[in-house]
């Protein structure tokens, strides 16, 4: 019995030992920045096991853990720091910044090196300043965050396209847009509506040549890269929500329209209009008989500007998860956000899902990660804005539209036939608002996988595969019960209106297979890269459009309502496209480094493009950079500069879109095409559609840049400054041809341009906080000048109108001066070529260059940041200089002729009216009133000053959210566009176009929340 119970006890002993062996002592400590500030949330895990903890709000965690383990303490944006356990029980941490791992990272082509070693001239934006913006396209967000990058937004239509150039405008004909890349995937430049911003970790804009020369033949306006958030290695399960509801509206204009009364005078005065007979409103007694000031007070003044917009309300809703082992780690979020345009009719609806996986060996020399994300889209998108149709654009209804119709005075499209009046323009685009279908739906897919294995310490080998799936269907359908359908359809085709419907798919693929090379040799290292790409695009697109509508059965998108044609009443069209692209490229890359202090780098790049003959089929870029790091020498030791590089580069890139208009425009401009047409006596024949150019080959841009990086008083100001010079030559564009041949123009290789400017960034800390909750404030500006010139312009005279000319702007005015108002008749003067003004110049003579034109002379921003114990405010004023514009939203609201059709401005009520009067307004039947209809006289300056976004919200503490269940909460409030300083009368000086009755982009307030589990 003694026996067993001694065994029993040893056995138990053993247990215990055991149990106490596996479980360990408790580890206890506080992890703290290289402030000494409490870091929450940071991993600590015990080596080669799955125990962890994280540090709670004041930094402290408490792990079980033996003698002779090692933590691992791993936090974002810190180095990851590794603690043996001894024979203490408390290991207290202090962890650095990893400048060299994430804030220090430069992408620079298709490698990544740190600040300290790069030579290129980029610029990186994170997800701080993305993050939580009502934007529906993240390009958008970009606009004044990076210098040099020019991105204008031409259209309020939620997730609308923006056009995006980086350093000017390097294309006449071809493509003039960055090209975008997402983890490794390129993707379509003009189609963001889709992704969601929030998914987004950075963005990195590659700007000159020795960081876009490597991308060969889509490098030529530059390169942005962009990654998506991962996990992180070593990390417990981590729940995040962002969340915000956005107001959005139009923005404001100083127009000053007339109200009814206003206008009702005003017409009763010109002898037109309501009291005349020729209105078809509530207030036309039809006999002619003027009205009286009873009648014209008694008017009502209904708002179509009201009517046609709306306030926009969207909410944004994003959650994500987060988690990692030793070896893998994890990341997928879930998105939806429903936007309303301020537009009626106009809206955005999308539904998003990412996952990322990184994984790694347990020796680490196999690393590897998928990327993914599927999307869904649905866009009410109104078309024809922008356009002069009085029946289709509701903006030019809601800007110019006579104030004493109502929208109550509209039955059905039927009624507004007879009489047709212009002055019921808004009641045709009120009908169309319940007649009129149009919506696009989307999936989209970009996904992305990338490989790499060690062979040795100093050889590895990559693959990184991407593919980009993009299926849309649009769906448009016109009632027949409509007034647009029996305008058009008349007695003929009583069962009028239309249905289109059409589907297309692109799938694109792309691959880089790489072996490199890295090696240090005492203070010298070496980093060599080999490269190959594919990159092969399908597009497939089919539909139909159908004339004819049965009302008693239609329903747009569904085919029950089709009326089948009988006797050719009713043509139905169908349509189908097959396209294909494909580049194939290898290239090489090698960078030298010399103590940290000099460094060399050079691309070559050899590029194959299906757009162009055999013979010129192949294109060779190249660069070389170099920099010196001054404040590395010895010589500057107890300086202020805590960082000086001085840093250089040359080298082209090219352009091989031909005609801008994506992945499948222009592949064959090197061949003779033909045609299938109407032939004499209405026989099919053969014509001859085009006339090929085979000498057709590459754009080129070669770029000259020079650079200094600095930070000063331990970069208490910091910032970049660089200078640029980019020749493109081998313009694509027209040449003239003799119409004998039946064309007028030929596409050919011709020309050249040139873009020259600065780009600076400049941030200065006000003051820096000592420890958390400290008053901190930073200043910048973001800014870029540049200029353009044209030289050997393909014209015997050197000059192209609407191009330019030798030696000038790119698309410099040549147009009559407008001189103002003759007092003595109140007819318009103009300036002759010689300076003198006249009531009658010659149009064809008499117009010149006028120095001036659309693209912006300098662009950027000024940014504050404000911090102080937990509140924090932010402010983006975004600057625009040099861009003129032709107002021709104003054009109309004092056209005299539009009497009894359409609104005016008060400005017309200044209108001359006798000799001596001295006005801007020339008299309402001037004798040239309409002769001379290119002139300057509506050309305006739309330089602005804008508050592009403001920030203010506060951030819980560690304190305020124990035991709550959160690890972090932050409130906020932002502004997007809400002030704009400008001698611009419209709505919206940003568009860059020329075009009137346009979509202006809305004045947003959000109110947004972000909570972390």
């Amino acid at each position: 019995m003694k026996l067993k119970l001694t065994w029993l006890l040893t056995l138990f002993m053993a247990f215990v030992m055991q149990l106490s062996f596996g479980q360990g002592k408790d580890i206890t400590g506080t992890v703290t920045d290289s402030n000494g500030i409490p870091l929450p949330g940071v991993n600590v895990i015990v080596k080669g096991t799955a125990r962890g903890a994280q540090t709670d709000f004041d930094g402290n965690y408490t792990v079980k853990a033996n003698t002779g383990d090692v933590l691992i303490f791993s936090f974002v944006s810190m180095k990851t720091t590794e603690k043996t356990v001894g024979a203490a029980n408390v290991i207290n941490v202090s962890m650095a910044d990893d400048v060299a791992s994430l804030d220090e990272v430069v992408i620079t082509g298709y490698s990544t090196t740190t600040k300290a070693k790069s030579s290129v001239s980029s610029v990186r934006v994170s997800s701080e300043t993305i993050e939580n913006r009502p934007n529906a396209s993240f390009v958008q967000t970009l606009s004044g965050q990076v210098p040099g990058l020019n991105i204008t937004t031409s259209s309020g239509q939620p997730g609308g396209n923006s056009l995006v150039q980086l350093r000017g405008v390097s294309s006449i004909g071809g493509n003039t847009e960055p090209l975008f890349i997402i983890d490794g995937a390129p993707v379509d430049e003009d189609n963001f509506r889709s992704l969601n911003p929030q998914d987004i970790q950075s963005i990195d804009v590659l700007k000159d040549a020795g960081a876009t020369a490597i991308y060969g033949n889509r490098g030529a306006n530059g390169v942005i890269v962009i990654k998506t958030r991962q996990g992180n290695f070593g990390q417990g399960l981590k729940v995040n929500y962002n969340g915000f509801v956005s107001y959005s509206s139009l923005q404001d204009n100083d127009y000053n329209v007339m109200n009814s009364q206003e206008l009702l005078t005003y017409e009763r005065e010109r002898g037109n209009g309501a009291g005349a007979g020729n209105s078809t409103g509530a207030f036309n007694p039809g006999n002619g008989t003027p009205l009286t000031d009873a009648e014209i007070a008694a008017a009502p003044n209904f708002s179509w500007r009201d009517f046609f917009f709306r306030t926009g309300v969207t909410q944004s809703h994003t959650v994500s998860l987060s988690s990692g082992s030793e070896n893998t780690s994890q990341f997928t979020s879930f998105g939806f956000q429903d936007t309303e345009g301020i537009l009626n009719d106009s809206d955005l609806k999308r539904f998003n899902i990412r996952s990322n996986v990184t994984g790694k060996s347990s020796n680490g020399k196999f690393n590897y990660g998928t990327n993914l994300t599927v999307n869904y889209s649905k866009s009410n998108e109104p078309n024809s804005i922008g356009s002069g149709a009085i029946n289709r654009n509701y903006v030019l209804g809601a800007f110019i539209s006579v104030p004493y119709i109502t929208s109550d005075d509209y039955t059905n499209g039927a009624d507004l036939l007879s009489p047709l009046s212009f002055t019921n323009t808004p009641l045709f685009l009120q009908d169309r608002l319940n007649t009129y279908t149009r919506f696009e739906e989307e999936v989209k897919m970009v996904g992305s996988a990338n490989f790499s294995y060690k062979l040795t310490d100093w050889m590895t080998a990559n693959v990184v595969a991407a593919a980009d799936y993009q299926s849309e269907s649009l769906t448009r359908a016109e009632d027949p019960t409509s007034f647009n359908a029996i305008l058009f359809g008349g007695a003929e085709n009583p069962t009028s209106g239309f249905q289109q419907q059409s589907s297309t798919r692109v799938f694109s693929y792309n691959q880089v297979t790489s072996l490199n090379f890295n090696k240090t040799f005492g203070k010298h290292t070496v980093d060599v890269g080999l490269y190959t790409e594919y990159f092969k695009a399908h597009l497939r697109q089919f539909g139909y459009f159908a004339n004819g509508l049965n009302p008693a059965t239609f329903s747009p998108g569904d085919g029950a309502g089709l009326v089948q044609q009988t006797g050719g009443l009713f043509n139905d069209e169908a349509n189908a496209t097959i396209r294909n692209a494909g580049l194939f490229s290898y290239f090489a890359s090698a960078d030298w480094d010399y103590d940290t202090r000099f460094g060399l780098s050079g691309t070559i790049r050899r590029d194959a493009s299906y757009r162009f003959s055999g013979s010129n089929r192949w294109g060779t870029f190249y660069s070389v950079s170099g920099r010196w790091n001054i404040s590395n020498e010895s010589f500057m030791e107890g300086s202020a500069f805590n960082n000086l590089k001085l840093r250089a580069s040359y080298g082209t890139a090219g352009n091989q879109d031909i005609v801008g208009g994506g992945l499948f425009s222009a592949p064959d401009n090197y061949l003779d095409l033909f045609t299938t047409a109407g032939g004499y006596g209405n026989v099919s024949a053969i014509t001859l559609s085009q006339v090929g150019n085979r000498d057709l080959s590459w754009e080129t841009v070669t770029q000259t840049n020079i650079g200094v990086d600095f930070g000063v008083w331990n970069n208490k100001l910091r910032g970049s400054v660089d200078v640029y010079e980019r020749e493109t030559s081998d313009l694509f564009q027209g040449t003239p041809l003799s119409a004998t041949t039946g064309f007028t123009s030929l596409s050919a290789n011709t020309g050249l341009l040139y873009n020259r400017g600065i780009d600076f960034t400049v941030s200065y800390d006000v003051f820096r906080p000592k420890a958390e909750g400290d008053f901190g404030m930073t200043i910048g500006v973001v800014g870029n000048y540049n200029e353009t010139e044209l030289a050997e312009v393909p014209n015997p005279e050197g000059e192209i109108i609407g191009l330019g000319r030798n030696g000038g702007k790119l698309f410099e005015y040549f147009t009559l001066q407008y001189a103002g108002v003759n007092p003595a008749t109140g007819n318009l003067l103009y300036l002759d070529a010689n300076g003198n003004t006249t009531e009658n110049p010659d149009a064809d003579n008499d117009r010149v260059w006028i120095d001036k034109n659309i693209v912006p002379d300098w662009n950027g921003s000024f940014n504050l940041d404000i911090d102080y114990k937990g509140f924090f405010l932010t402010t983006q004023w975004n600057y625009v200089i040099g861009v003129d514009r032709f107002d021709n939203d104003y054009n109309d609201l004092i056209d005299p002729t539009a009497v009894s059709q359409f609104n005016f401005s008060t400005d017309i009520l200044r209108a001359w009216k006798q000799p001596g009067d001295v006005t801007d307004i020339p008299r309402f039947n001037a004798a040239n009133l309409n002769s001379f209809g290119d002139s300057d006289r509506f050309l305006r300056s739309a330089d602005y000053l804008r508050l592009r976004f403001a920030s203010f919200g506060y951030s819980f503490s560690s304190e305020a959210l124990e035991n709550t269940g959160l690890t972090n909460a932050r409130v906020f409030l932002n502004g997007e566009n809400l002030f704009t300083f400008s001698e611009w009368r419209g709505f919206d000086p940003e568009t860059r176009s020329n075009g009137s009755r346009n979509y202006p982009t809305p004045k947003t307030i959000s109110f947004g929340l972000e909570l972390g589990f």
